[in-house]
């Protein structure tokens, strides 16, 4: 098929490149110039691995392409993905005005039937809007609603092997373009649901606040088993032998982050209050997730003393989670600033999002190169994100390196018992602090 996306963020660059993989030619369009300029050069802007072998093969093979000319790639297409921003207004809504930009060009230009597929993350009721947009237009055009649920740091793998494909279609010529586009990549017979519109714009939201629910019941459930004396590692390997339950999304740490769950969970609850509803309970979801990513601050200031002006604080990881360098509502971000609030000095290493933590903290924190050099002369370290150079460190060197020979594990990489034979205290999530 000729696809266009419009929009070469995350999931317009993903969905592009892995289209045009499966023998699609795809046009990534995008109104950002020196954006298409870089992707031109061989330039990703997001590190997501596979993402730029992809980009590289299909580029060579002339199947995928990037182009700020947008009138002509879609004129040239049967298929239209919009993937452009949809960021958070102050009260936590979606800001559609990107999406009905994308959706007016799209009416200007379009020459033949169209189906346009919205694949950003917008509010229920965003298919109808952009139909009254282009109600009028002299060719059979369709709105479907086909969610992404992709994972940063396994997007890829996700996009070609999805746990289902969401629809949401008013015509059945609509449908069938979406089945044949999705079809090789659910061959193994992972399902395509097809639905109306408005479900498989809640669909987004459901999924993506349940997992954030997950996440935040543990971290309160850790918060309990330090104050009454428990350890929530022996309490979560209970609940996840439960098969209602399970393991997915159930680890206790200083909280989520990214571009996806605290939007959605937001979102969610704009959407109630706009229904005259109270969604008490994602609210609660978005509450307890803001207070734990300070939850090592707390346990910082217990140790160091109220006082921290004048200490040095090392931080072993700033991107949400592994395998990204995505900052995005990271905890790293939010212990950081409080860090600097009261005077700290913190020196930080990420394997790739070092660059992107220059846009949060300019020339506030240091930046280095190797995760060592964080930790020489600093008072304690902090670990925030579990990547895997940060599992198995060497103890000896952090014991020598740091004044206090101490570590918070926001992630519960570390056995404490293995540390303190070490001589190095240990600070987690879910077990009472160390005396």
């Amino acid at each position: 098929m000729r696809i266009c996306v419009l929009g070469t963020g995350y999931v317009g660059l993903v969905a592009g490149a892995c289209f045009s993989d499966s023998g699609n030619h795809v046009v990534c369009a995008d109104i950002d110039q020196q954006k298409i300029s870089k992707l031109e050069q061989g330039e990703i802007p997001i590190y997501e691995p596979g993402l730029e072998e992809l980009v590289i093969r299909n580029r060579k093979a002339k199947r995928l392409s990037f182009t700020s000319d947008l009138p002509t790639a879609i004129s040239k297409s049967q298929v239209i993905f919009v993937a452009v921003g949809t960021p958070t207004t102050e009260t936590g809504g979606l800001d559609l005005k990107y999406v009905l930009a994308a959706t007016k060009t799209i009416r200007e230009h379009i020459k033949s039937n169209t189906v346009v597929v919205l694949k950003s993350t917008v509010p229920v009721g965003t298919a109808d809007k952009v139909r009254e947009v282009l109600k009028g237009v002299p060719h059979q055009v369709e709105v479907v609603s086909n969610p992404e649920f992709l994972k940063e740091g396994t997007a890829v793998n996700d996009f070609f092997k999805p746990e289902r494909v969401v629809v949401g279609a008013q015509s059945e010529w609509a449908k069938q373009v979406l089945a044949d586009l999705y079809a090789p990549y659910v061959r193994s017979g992972n399902p395509i649901f097809f639905m109306d519109n408005r479900s498989a714009e809640l669909s987004k939201y459901a999924a993506n606040s349940f997992l954030a629910m997950k996440i935040s019941f543990i971290n309160e459930m850790a918060n309990l088993c330090e104050r009454v004396g428990g350890n929530i590692q022996d309490v979560r390997r209970v609940l996840v032998t439960d098969s209602r339950i399970g393991s997915k999304f159930l680890y206790p740490g200083c909280g989520y982050g990214g571009s996806c769950f605290p939007k959605d969970v937001q979102g969610l609850i704009h959407l109630g209050q706009e229904y005259g509803l109270s969604l008490d309970l994602f609210k609660a979801v978005h509450a307890i997730n803001e207070k734990q990513k300070l939850i090592l601050l707390q346990k910082i200031k217990k140790h160091l003393g109220s006082v921290l002006d004048g200490k040095t604080v090392a931080v072993w990881g700033l991107s949400f989670k592994p395998e990204t360098d995505d900052m995005r509502e990271a905890p790293s971000v939010s212990l950081i600033s409080e860090l600097i609030k009261m005077g700290c000095t913190v020196r930080a290493y990420d394997p790739v999002a070092n660059s992107e933590a220059k846009h949060y903290f300019q020339d506030k924190v240091t930046l280095v190169e190797q995760a060592y050099d964080a930790i020489r002369g600093a008072d304690v370290l902090a670990v925030l994100t579990e990547w895997n150079e940060f599992r198995t460190p060497d103890f000896e060197l952090i014991k020598r390196e740091l004044k206090s020979s101490v570590i918070f594990d926001g992630r519960n990489l570390y056995n404490r018992q293995s540390l303190e034979s070490q001589g190095i205290k240990h600070y987690c999530i879910g077990q009472p602090d160390p005396i």
